[in-house]
């Protein structure tokens, strides 16, 4: 009986219990409370194209945060993505965050310094670590007329992968983390809100 169990103890576990294990951990990027999500990976774009991430809807100049840690790998604008940065992290994954902030404050100019994009010290090549403050949400490019939202994609080895339960996790743990500041603070959830 006792070398039945050492075998068995060396039997890796079954992909179906594996699966549920997520092989990569993340914060969630953006001040939870006003943010609001659901699944649509792969829903169809305009052009013949496929979502490959998921939009966490919020304010304009909400918080968006490293989801890793990681180095900052790009910065640029374009014409459907308007201005992004991509993070580069271990084994392979990478997180990009899409449709940020380029309009002066109360406006929507699109005529915004980068300095009310990216927060102080985020460029090429700069370290960044889980939950450090990276840029802010905005609605450039495509989304001038979707609402303000960070795209954010989930990526590794350069093949998207859908970030939704990576998300869900997160974002229940960063709740889960706001609930037990509150109760230390010692204030009511509904006064402790509206700081």
């Amino acid at each position: 009986m006792i070398a039945i169990l050492a075998v068995t103890a060396l039997i890796p576990p079954s992909s179906a219990v594996a699966a549920d294990a997520p092989p990569f951990q993340i914060r969630f990027p953006q001040d939870s409370q006003p943010t609001s999500f659901s699944s649509t990976f792969g829903a169809r774009r305009s052009g013949g194209r496929r979502h490959h991430g998921v939009d966490l809807m919020a304010p304009k100049m909400t918080q968006v945060y490293a989801a890793a840690d990681g180095y900052v790998s790009r910065i640029e604008t374009s014409s459907l993505a308007g201005r992004y940065l991509e993070l580069t992290h271990v084994a392979g994954w990478t997180t990009k965050y899409v449709h940020l902030n380029n309009d002066t404050p109360g406006t929507d100019d699109g005529e915004a310094d980068w300095s009310l994009t990216l927060a102080p010290g985020i460029v090429i090549g700069a370290w960044v670590e889980a939950g450090q403050l990276i840029a802010w949400v905005g609605d450039s490019g495509n989304a001038e007329w979707t609402g303000s939202h960070t795209h954010f994609e989930l990526a590794v080895d350069g093949n998207p992968i859908d970030p939704y339960k990576y998300l869900t996790v997160a974002w229940a743990r960063d709740q889960n983390r706001y609930r037990a500041d509150v109760r230390d603070l010692g204030h009511p959830l509904d006064v402790y809100r509206v700081f």
